[in-house]
């Protein structure tokens, strides 16, 4: 059936995910590259021996708030209903993008990006019920992907943007004007979005096309559980469903924070890149990701289109993805030929974890009903942020120590490593958790 035919006002709501996801991303990468301009300007402390470890421990700040802001918030939105969730959280991390500018010390910006961290958290329960709530199940692995892609247009803005603002006008306006485009996108959010049924009632969107969304709609309501009910986290965490995201998120996640907040300065370090010498490499990794975030998405949905089963063909997409990173343990020895071989091998393990989370999201509408999509989420989204924080915490420790012995290298081969191997140990646990994704029955 074509577009015509079923209507297109979904992929509406996807493009407006897609942008907040974008501005997620956009005011979250600021600050990694800015970190030299933040080292003069004393923002982590006056020691140059410890900047490092500083910047860890700030970097943490936002993950320690990202953390709890995944597992408060993701249920909270399940309470509150999406438009009115999603709305508070970009609301919030917007005006804490913004307060960054205000900051004077390591204290005073620490706290600015703990404030980032826990409304930011709110962008993936929102739009993981979002794509829940308007696709049906074939086609929610591709919508969550574009999704997920905002991440790296996000990430591909950034180093051309915020350097050349931060060069001619200061980095505190680089803090303050990208903060505020998120209060645009909330004049778009409010006139558009709704929930299907209530634009099918206003005459917006077809009922063909509601049809369409609600094909598999008894696969999203528990017979047991009511959709005004709140599952409580304590019932969930009973569930090995719950624990294959868990740990798919917890070992896999790390990868992308190191990638966001460490890149700048391993290109720094390693190819004494900073400024706006930095956008195009930086520029080059995260157009690299947006074709994994649609591939990742699409490959599962071309399995079932040769009559694969859905889990089978998510499992198997997500193994082959699982593999690309691998290629990461041979980055700094390429690299010593050529800084470009490094950023492109950056570039397929970044698109990999792409991939791998266009699938890895959609497991959880898998195997979970609507009401608990934005709390499973945000479980897992606390336990990435978890891991994240005991990767930087480590890398801080790492760069620090192996700096002083004048080889910082050696620091960064260890990270490579862990990085490397991170989804082919995930996918092992989620697959010996959950031989088989399918809907549970919530008591």
């Amino acid at each position: 059936m074509s577009f015509r035919t079923i209507g297109k006002y979904r992929w509406t709501i996807c493009a407006l995910v897609f942008f907040a996801t974008t501005i997620n991303y956009l005011d979250r990468q600021v600050m990694s590259l800015l970190k030299p301009m933040l080292e003069a300007d004393s923002m982590f402390g006056l020691d140059p021996a410890h900047q490092e470890s500083t910047y860890a421990n700030i970097v943490i700040g936002f993950q320690l708030g990202f953390a709890a802001g995944m597992v408060l918030i993701g249920r909270w939105i399940d309470k509150i209903g999406i438009k009115k969730g999603y709305a508070a959280s970009l609301l919030a991390w917007s005006l804490a993008a913004i307060g960054h500018a205000f900051a004077y010390g390591p204290f005073s910006f620490g706290l600015a990006r703990v404030a980032l961290g826990i409304p930011e958290a709110g962008n993936y329960p929102a739009a993981n019920k979002t794509i829940a709530e308007w696709f049906p199940q074939k086609e929610r692995a591709l919508a969550t992907g574009i999704f997920i892609s905002g991440t790296n247009i996000g990430a591909i803005i950034a180093p051309i943007v915020v350097p050349w603002i931060a060069v001619h006008m200061g980095w505190k306006w680089a803090f303050i004007l990208t903060g505020a485009i998120g209060l645009i996108w909330l004049i778009f959010w409010k006139i558009i979005y709704d929930a299907p049924a209530n634009l099918l009632s206003k005459g917006k969107i077809q009922q063909s096309e509601y049809d369409y969304i609600h094909a598999d709609q008894d696969r999203l309501t528990s017979k047991s559980v009511s959709e005004s009910q709140s599952v409580p986290w304590i019932q969930l965490l009973q569930y090995r469903q719950t624990w294959a995201f868990f740990f798919g998120k917890f070992l896999t996640d790390p990868v992308w924070w190191f990638i966001l907040f460490w890149l700048p300065a391993f290109l720094k370090e390693q190819y004494g890149l900073t400024g706006t010498a930095l956008s195009l490499p930086i520029a080059l990794v995260y157009s690299m990701t947006t074709v994994g975030s649609i591939f990742g998405g699409w490959l599962p949905a071309f399995f079932i289109g040769r009559g694969m089963d859905a889990n089978k063909a998510r499992k198997r997409s997500m193994f082959i993805y699982a593999l690309f990173p691998l290629l990461v343990l041979s980055v700094q020895w390429l690299g010593s030929f050529n800084m470009w071989y490094a950023v492109c091998i950056i570039g397929i393990a970044a698109s990999a974890h792409q991939a791998w989370s266009a699938n890895i999201f959609t497991t959880v509408s898998d195997m979970f009903p609507q009401k608990a999509i934005g709390a499973v989420t945000g479980i897992g989204g606390m336990a990435g942020a978890i891991g994240g924080i005991i990767i930087s915490k480590s890398a801080g420790l790492l760069f620090d120590h192996y700096k002083a012995l004048g080889d910082i290298r050696i620091g960064y081969g260890i990270v490579f490593m862990i990085c490397a191997s991170a989804y082919l140990v995930a996918w092992l646990i989620m697959h010996l958790l959950v031989p088989k994704f399918k809907t549970i029955e919530l008591k």
